[in-house]
């Protein structure tokens, strides 16, 4: 074994709830994909890929109930692959029952849990029930119900574009604004709308967040200033425990109104205290560019 180890993810979960999207979004950051690899084979592609692939760093594999080998063996394979020093995650992805039959019956796709006979309601809570395990060994699950397919890649894309460092904590600071929704991956949610908006002056509003004007039009008011040390000393303390705790990936999220001024100012100014304090950290302005 050489010192490279591949960075692995698994993208699984419920029949109809995403997965060929989620994997084409890590096609589009570069994972080398590969969808219903058979399991028992895994360990030994990660060796070759250490040996004789050296561009591949990134896999993404896609296993679904079809994979019935993974089904029984996942925890023996997984043993084996953090005995063997390998950066791995699994992502599950899952819906509510209404929209996974909705989403069969549109698509008239016979349910892999069940047969061209049997009922879609029964297949859809026949996996349910077989995945209950492994939906519990997943470092990440995703309710995918609401998102579009649009909004499901952005997601992934937002979270899994961060460079990781070694086994570090990877923190997304994600500014946003509360008029366009909510941030359906944040961990955290932080309201900045208390502070004066730029909006309201004239020579201000067409600028954003991201301009030395609108930076120092926000962060001249002491409140500003205070939120800033303060949440980001609460965020320091927290932390530690998300480490130890295994989580990888961490999206603070803050909002005003628009997401193009105050926002943009307050995330910017968190990632640099955490950057300060030796976390690697990618800001994100969701909706800097809309009106």
């Amino acid at each position: 074994m050489t010192e490279r180890k591949v960075h692995v993810v698994v993208v699984t979960g419920l029949s109809g709830s995403g997965k060929s999207t989620a994997i084409k979004a890590f096609e589009d950051l570069d994972y080398f994909c590969i969808d219903n690899l058979p399991v028992p084979l895994l360990p030994d592609f990660l060796s070759l890929c250490e040996k004789d692939m050296p561009d591949i760093s990134k896999i993404a594999l896609g296993i679904d109930i079809r994979e019935r080998k993974f089904l029984k063996d996942y925890e023996t394979i997984f043993k084996r692959l953090e005995d063997l020093g390998y950066s791995f995650e699994m992502i599950f992805l899952e819906a509510a029952t209404d929209i996974l039959q909705r989403r069969y019956s549109q698509t008239r796709r016979v349910h892999p849990a069940g047969s061209s006979d049997s009922l879609l309601l029964d297949a859809i809570h026949s996996e349910r029930e077989q995945l209950k395990a492994l939906r519990s060994r997943a470092t990440r699950i995703l309710d995918t119900g609401n998102l579009s397919v649009h909004q499901l890649k952005a997601m992934i894309t937002r979270s899994f574009s961060m460079i990781r460092e070694k086994e570090m904590l990877a923190v997304q600071v994600l500014s946003f604004g509360f008029k366009y929704g909510l941030p359906f991956e944040a961990d955290l949610v932080m309201d900045v709308r208390f502070l004066p908006n730029p909006h309201f002056v004239e020579n201000l509003r067409k600028l954003d967040g991201s301009t030395s004007e609108i930076r120092s039009w926000v962060l001249q008011w002491p409140a500003a200033q205070d939120f800033i040390d303060d949440f980001s000393r609460l965020v320091l303390k927290l932390l530690p425990s998300y480490v130890s705790e295994g989580k990888r990936y961490l999206t603070i999220a803050i909002g005003c109104t628009g997401g193009k001024h105050r926002s943009v100012v307050i995330a910017d100014q968190v990632a640099d205290k955490l950057e300060k304090n030796d976390y690697f950290v990618n800001v994100f302005h969701r909706d800097i560019h809309l009106e």
